[in-house]
């Protein structure tokens, strides 16, 4: 017992002793509840079928061996009469060790649920480019990071009221400064998760047409459809603008308007609907009919003509099929109307003299 009781250090040796029981029955549990933890979380996810589960047990076991020291340590430690600096020391290791290992395992949570989000887009919109996304993850990952950081140092009795104040203000001035700049960023992320369009839709925004080459960051690039070149369209424009977006269409609807003249006979103009709904009907494209007439009406009686206004639908949604298809209908609509005497009107002005031959007698 001699022994035992020699003091070393402001402790006994059987403090010591019990100490390092402590250390290892510290460790012996951790071990223990780290199995238990990772085949409860195993079976579960077996019988639920759920990744989330997979991916926790995964990082559980795969947690770094400092981890169980560091936590063995300073239980087993705690227990001894240590100078302050030490246990001050000791509480710093466990919150940069507990701050450290959380981050990583709510990053952990973080790359799951996108990579959920990736499979997602991947399926439903065959998604190549993540870069927005990433980008995304990336920030969200910095700011779990600051917060653990001022948590830290809060823990530490650094006052970071001032410190938080100081960046607030320091935000704002780079915020105006970069303001659009960050207003382009923030607007892709806004076309990422709205989807208004994607890489190789064509699109029209303002005066420019044309097919969607790659979303940026910054900037989104169209192949323009009149004369090729590639146009950078600012994200903030593209977000505040009104986008036609003709990728999706399932038909395209035409408007027609055309005119004769006035002195075309009246039972001409009666027959007319019926010559534009039989020329509608036959066009088509492989096949089958590809052309379906919605009205067709005499809508008004002009300075010079007779006006018809027609409305159609094209069913299909590419360009090509709707500019040919357009382009078979007025040809045949010519063709007929050549055909039977109908001839299309023109601005024009017909002037009518009156002579009076008494004055020219005179």
């Amino acid at each position: 017992m001699g022994i035992l009781a020699t003091d070393i250090f402001g402790n006994t040796v059987s403090d010591y002793l019990f100490s390092l029981i402590v250390i290892a029955a510290a460790w012996l549990v951790i071990f223990v509840v780290k199995k238990i933890l990772i085949s409860l979380l195993n079976r579960i996810a077996k019988r639920r079928g759920n990744e989330l589960d997979k991916e926790i047990a995964k990082y559980i076991e795969g947690l770094s061996v400092v981890f169980y020291i560091v936590v063995s340590l300073c239980i087993g430690l705690s227990i001894l009469k240590l100078p302050e600096i030490v246990h001050q020391i000791l509480l710093f290791i466990v919150y940069i060790s507990a701050l450290y290992y959380g981050v990583k395992f709510v990053n952990k949570l973080i790359d799951y649920f996108f990579s959920r989000i990736k499979e997602e887009q991947k399926k439903e919109f065959k998604e190549k480019d993540f870069s927005q996304l990433n980008l995304i993850v990336k920030f969200i990952k910095a700011v779990v990071w600051f917060i653990a950081i001022l948590i830290l140092l809060s823990k530490l009795g650094i006052d970071i009221t001032a410190l938080i104040a100081g960046l607030g203000i320091g935000g704002i001035a780079v915020a105006f400064a970069l303001q659009n700049i960050l207003a382009d960023v923030f607007a892709s992320f806004s076309i990422y998760f709205d989807k208004p369009f994607k890489e190789g839709d064509f699109i029209t925004v303002g005066n420019e047409s044309g097919t969607i080459k790659k979303i940026g960051l910054k900037t989104t690039r169209l192949e323009s459809f009149i004369s090729g070149e590639e146009v950078a369209v600012p994200n903030r424009t593209l977000v505040d603008s009104i986008v036609h977006n003709y990728q999706n269409m399932d038909f395209r609807r035409v408007k027609l308007i055309f005119r004769v003249e006035y002195n075309t006979d009246v039972k001409q103009l009666e027959k007319i609907p019926k010559y534009v709904k039989e020329i509608i009907e036959s066009i088509k494209v492989n096949g089958e009919k590809i052309a379906e007439l919605n009205r067709v009406h005499l809508a008004n009686l002009g300075d010079f003509a007779i006006e018809y206004e027609v409305l159609y639908t094209i069913n299909s949604n590419d360009y090509d099929v709707y500019m040919d298809v357009r382009q078979e209908i007025n040809l045949k609509l010519i063709k007929k109307f050549r055909k039977e005497g109908i001839k299309f009107a023109y601005p024009s002005q017909a002037v009518y003299l009156k002579s009076d031959k008494k004055d020219l007698i005179s």
